[in-house]
């Protein structure tokens, strides 16, 4: 059937437009339009190496390994080196070196074969076919691993929290005098049930003890309030003691503690 010369006109005159902006046609490209020579991005599949480019071009046709095409797939991968030169993506060595493999395989299977009596001809392609076998191997070993839970991916391990770290973690407040006082009368109480049996020591001074109360408290940062004291030093030792917190209290040296009411108290430096 004929077109009148008047309709291939009219279809020859619609333009389609090339973009939309703001609603508004655009049938050419602005002139000073930029368009860098990147613009646009092909997305690749990814390989690990020329032996898994190989795998997905036998896998990706259903070929059988053993039986290995090598005219089909060297110029499939040909091509996809082609490709990637063309996108100006950086080959390595061994990708070059894989298509030569594969070229000097297709060539020597070409050749005509020459009929030796007892001697058997060995297959070009032998060394490539277990090497991919090998390499799919490996490949669905990999996989399988990958699969397998993985702490802190796929799953916590519960960690339990030293009671230092809660100590340090806990908004201490300042315990006053009055509490002090209980705490020493129950600490007196408890002596009744203690009976030392160490050699009767030497009286030790009130700086004295001021003294090993500030040493300990450099080695640590908190020290529980009775642990302080020394229940073999006796009635005497425990107010020697006392005594000497409450001069460090009011020489400003260190600090009474707890987190809250019914919880112990602790000494700290200033």
């Amino acid at each position: 059937m004929d077109i009148k010369p008047d309709t291939h006109k009219e279809i020859k005159d619609v333009n389609v437009p090339l973009a939309y902006v703001k609603g508004q046609p655009f049938l050419t490209i602005p002139k000073d339009l930029y368009l860098p020579p990147d613009a646009l991005e092909v997305v690749l599949d990814s390989f690990e190496g020329p032996l898994d480019l190989l795998l997905y071009l036998i896998k990706s046709q259903n070929f059988d390994i053993l039986e290995l095409p090598v005219a089909k797939i060297t110029d499939q991968y040909i091509q996809y080196i082609d490709l990637m030169q063309e996108l100006k993506l950086e080959l390595a060595a061994e990708y070059m070196l894989m298509a030569a493999t594969l070229a000097e395989i297709k060539s020597k299977l070409l050749l005509p074969k020459i009929d030796d009596e007892g001697e058997e001809e060995d297959d070009p392609r032998a060394e490539l076919i277990r090497r991919l076998q090998e390499y799919e191997r490996y490949k669905k070993a990999s996989f399988k691993i990958e699969s397998l839970p993985r702490v802190n991916r796929d799953f916590y391990l519960a960690k339990k929290v030293p009671y230092e770290i809660i100590k340090k973690n806990e908004e201490y407040q300042n315990v006053d005098l009055e509490k002090l006082v209980i705490v020493f009368h129950q600490l007196m109480q408890q002596t009744k049930f203690l009976s030392p049996h160490d050699v009767k020591k030497d009286f030790l001074s009130v700086r004295e003890k001021m003294t090993l109360i500030m040493n300990k408290l450099k080695k640590d940062e908190y020290i529980d309030f009775k642990k302080i004291l020394n229940f073999k030093e006796g009635k005497s030792g425990i107010v020697v003691t006392f005594l000497a917190i409450l001069e460090l209290i009011r020489l400003a040296l260190i600090d009474c503690v707890q987190a809250n009411y019914d919880s112990s108290i602790f000494i700290k430096l200033k």
